[in-house]
């Protein structure tokens, strides 16, 4: 079986975008997005300067990241290797331009489905080339299969030195590159100084306009500095003997916009408010029944809530059935959906047999050994509930600042603090849960406290690569130091604690109820710096 990859020869490349056109025009490809874009750059000063071009696309990669991402198999490695893509089968949920470490994917504007360079599989399975070899004047495109001895791409490959994009990522990438200069296939080494004659493409289309939810921070996005703008603490200082970046692609904004930080607080908020009550009730708390039912009210509330958020972030909500109906095992989308649906179904059974023995259909012990029998795998849901968005954004290896091995003890701390302290706001309303509030409170401070040595953790260690130690940058010093420093550590972390040492002093629940509000703005402040400065960071 073949074994299909590209090689850009950039001792031939005259930047003549012929490839760029030819991919258009082969896959009606809309304006605004490319499968193949070339990228230039300049390095030194008039007249002693140079310009390179490389060619950008997807690099078909053994390891894929964005096929093991993607829930539905829309996209898939065929047995020839070539990473093929299903718009049939796409929902839109953006995972898999998370997951490319070379910003490959694009969400096409008329379709809101995923697309990229498919190696124009349609023309190979005719014994044709690619639409972008086919028309490269100085034959610096070559394609073929690498494992066969006899074809021109195998003898280069075995003779030429060659360089590929990011190989620390892990994804054996099958596009490699003669010539290949560092600074055009590493984004910050040539950041874009202005706006830049003929070619400024900061402007996209579709998903990606300035007036989308999901634009995000307009010419940031990319290292862009506006002209006449000074660069903000954390983006990328241009330097004159410094490499430039000169011609792009349109930048592709923010992907994962507001829904998912919401998603991420309702999340917590579901998972914390029943996981904190059944826990309290497997370890034997005496709860009366309305506690018991505050928590659960509040679990299942606030995951549907999770789901609906869930399913309006996807470009094809139409198809979110998908996720369970064609599931792809391998991706965390489809186990966190999964999961959700797990927890939901235990809390709906629990009310179920509740109501039951309430209204005398069954007997009144039949909601005790309910309570009984559902408290422990109820506790192990809520956790699972919590956890598994660390695994998820994990998955994304283009977004390195997520691969934190501290996120799932932020995700499960932020779940007991968001727990507790909406338990403490119901308490005032909730006779039932009054006899709880010195617990919670606990609960509440304690959570607080490791909250901020997963802060330390998460940005104040040494991060693996360059994008991870840019993206905490961003957050602790940079466009959102503000939002960190204000809300999420000193509104959202020292006043609730302040707040419940003096309700423990005074025994004014309103103190206590009043820290679990700035504990929640807090956790959401949190999650929408954590989700979006990772996105910020150029991967090509």
């Amino acid at each position: 079986m073949a074994n299909y990859g590209f090689i850009i020869d950039n001792r031939k490349c005259i930047g003549c975008h012929a490839c760029t056109v030819a991919c258009k025009a082969e896959h009606e490809v809309p304006l605004g997005v490319n499968r193949t874009w070339v990228k230039y750059i300049e390095k030194g000063e008039f007249p002693d300067t140079q310009r390179a071009f490389h060619v950008m696309r997807c690099n078909h990669c053994e390891d894929a990241p964005c096929v093991e991402a993607c829930p539905v198999t829309a996209l898939y490695i065929r047995d020839d290797g070539i990473v093929d893509f299903n718009s049939d089968r796409c929902i839109g949920c953006k995972a898999c331009t998370q997951a490319c470490p070379y910003d490959a994917l694009y969400i096409d504007p008329d379709s809101h489905t995923a697309a990229k360079c498919n190696y124009c599989a349609h023309r190979v399975d005719m014994g044709l080339e690619p639409a972008c070899v086919n028309v490269c004047p100085e034959h610096a495109i070559i394609s073929g299969d690498m494992d066969d001895p006899t074809t021109e791409i195998s003898r280069l490959l075995s003779r030429e030195k060659v360089t590929t994009r990011r190989p620390e990522k892990g994804t054996k990438p099958k596009l490699f590159y003669i010539n290949g200069d560092e600074a055009a296939l590493t984004p910050d080494d040539a950041p874009v100084a202005s706006d830049y004659m003929w070619s400024n493409q900061r402007r996209g289309v579709g998903h990606h306009a300035p007036d989308s939810p999901n634009a995000g921070g307009g010419g940031v996005l990319q290292g862009i500095i506006p002209l006449g703008k000074k660069p903000g603490r954390g983006e990328p200082e241009p330097q004159p003997e410094r490499a430039r970046r000169t011609y792009d692609e349109p930048n592709k904004g923010v992907m994962w916009g507001r829904e998912v930080p919401a998603y991420v607080w309702t999340k917590a908020i579901s998972a914390g408010a029943a996981g904190i009550t059944f826990l309290a009730a497997g370890l034997g708390v005496a709860l009366s029944g309305v506690a018991l039912w505050s928590g659960a009210l509040l679990g299942l509330v606030f995951l549907l809530a999770t789901g609906a958020l869930l399913i309006l972030d996807l470009d094809r909500p139409d198809r979110f059935h998908y996720v369970l109906l064609r599931p792809q095992w391998r991706s965390w989308l489809v186990k966190g959906a999964y999961i959700i649906t797990g927890f939901g179904a235990l809390l709906g059974l629990w009310m179920v047999a509740e109501a039951l023995a309430f209204f005398g259909v069954l007997p009144d012990e039949v909601g005790q050994e309910a309570t009984a029998v559902l408290a422990w795998p109820l506790v192990a849901a809520a956790g699972a509930t919590a956890v598994y968005t660390a695994y998820l954004f994990a998955q994304s290896k283009g977004r390195s600042f997520w691969q934190s091995p501290a996120l799932p003890v932020h995700m499960l701390t932020h779940a007991a603090v968001a727990g507790a302290g909406t338990l403490l706001i119901a308490s005032l309303f909730v006779g039932g849960l009054a006899p709880l509030q010195g617990m919670l409170s606990a609960v509440l401070a304690a959570g607080l406290l490791v909250g901020l040595l997963v802060f330390w953790a998460e940005l104040g260690v040494r991060h693996p690569d360059r994008d991870a130690a840019r993206a905490a940058e961003m957050i602790y010093k940079g466009r959102y130091r503000r939002l960190f420093w204000g809300v999420s550590v000193g509104l959202g972390s020292l006043v609730p604690l302040g707040l419940v040492g003096l309700s423990a002093l005074f025994g004014v629940p309103v103190l206590a109820a009043a820290a679990g509000v700035f504990a929640l703005v807090g956790i959401f402040a949190t999650e929408h710096a954590w989700v979006e400065a990772p996105q910020l960071i150029p991967l090509a």
